[in-house]
């Protein structure tokens, strides 16, 4: 295999070394797919991301995303921070907008002119779908929580942008700080399951001028926990709006992630609910940290 570019991009990130760490591959079309999954694996973070052709088709550029443990039609920060690479690297006379060619489809992601380290790039998701309402008695044994730390006046429910993820309403911030994933019940919980990823989150804000709380565990893409996760923030944007869970059928919020394992990120949710009909939008930063080769 001949060498091949690739870039470190910290999305979500406010400074370096933090948000969710990303790497992003040029060249794609060389790599098999089984050697995809192979430097997913090397590269060890939530996602790995593979443009494998740098010419527009159809009006975007096509994209592989890989977990650790395999290829996902669609994740959040994998779409910004290729995005960012795409605009600094491969397309910088590109203004305004960016369309990723993904296995969920087409997603636009919108930025723009300021300095690339200081633009918040939005990307627009596909209309939430909803799936079933799980019981508080089913998920909190799970969580390591009790059914008194989960917020009743809201449902549990998996929804998905792209990907399923499970929403857990928690009541507070030290039930956020508590809770850990039992492997064995999560995995027999998840068997014949849409949804697997599990999204908690909270009204309580770890800093004040942030509006809600958030953490992703998502062991069965070998992930134990997410530090910022664009495709569970926009099922949990859709949620919210849906379920009028601040008073309204709008929101336009500051979620924070990734506090509890030292990786602080903040994500930029837009969401409305109009007649039924939902639009979700995630936005935030990219901070490129490193370039380099593979052999």
């Amino acid at each position: 295999m001949r060498n091949i570019r690739f870039y470190i991009v910290d999305v979500f990130a406010e400074s370096r070394y933090s948000g969710n760490q990303l790497a992003v591959f040029r060249s794609g079309n060389a790599i098999s797919e089984d050697e995809m999954q192979q430097i997913a694996r090397e590269m060890n973070f939530s996602e790995t991301s593979f443009i494998t052709c740098e010419i527009m088709r159809q009006g975007g550029f096509n994209v592989r995303i890989f977990t650790p443990g395999e290829e996902i039609p669609f994740a959040g920060h994998p779409t910004l921070g290729t995005a960012h690479i795409i605009r600094t690297e491969i397309n910088p006379q590109a203004t305004g907008k960016i369309v990723l060619n993904l296995k969920v489809g087409q997603i636009p992601v919108t930025f723009d002119d300021t300095p690339p380290d200081e633009t918040i790039y939005w990307m627009q998701q596909i209309e939430p779908v909803f799936g079933e309402r799980i019981n508080a008695e089913v998920i909190a044994p799970i969580l390591n929580l009790t059914i008194d730390d989960i917020d009743e006046r809201f449902p549990i429910e998996e929804v998905s942008t792209g990907l399923p993820h499970i929403l857990v309403p928690l009541r507070s911030l030290d039930a956020l700080k508590r809770s850990a994933i039992s492997r064995e019940p999560y995995f027999k919980f998840i068997e014949n399951r849409w949804a697997k990823p599990v999204m908690i989150f909270c009204p309580q804000p770890h800093q004040p001028e942030n509006d809600i709380s958030v953490r992703m565990f998502a062991e069965c893409f070998g992930i134990t926990e997410d530090p910022a996760t664009g495709s569970g923030n926009g099922c949990l944007a859709g949620y919210l709006a849906r379920h009028r869970y601040f008073g309204k059928d709008s929101i336009d919020i500051r979620a924070e992630q990734g506090y509890e394992i030292g990786r602080p990120s903040l994500l930029l949710l837009r969401a409305q609910d109009r007649e039924g009909r939902l639009s979700v939008s995630v936005g935030g930063k990219a901070v490129t940290i490193a370039r380099g080769e593979f052999y």
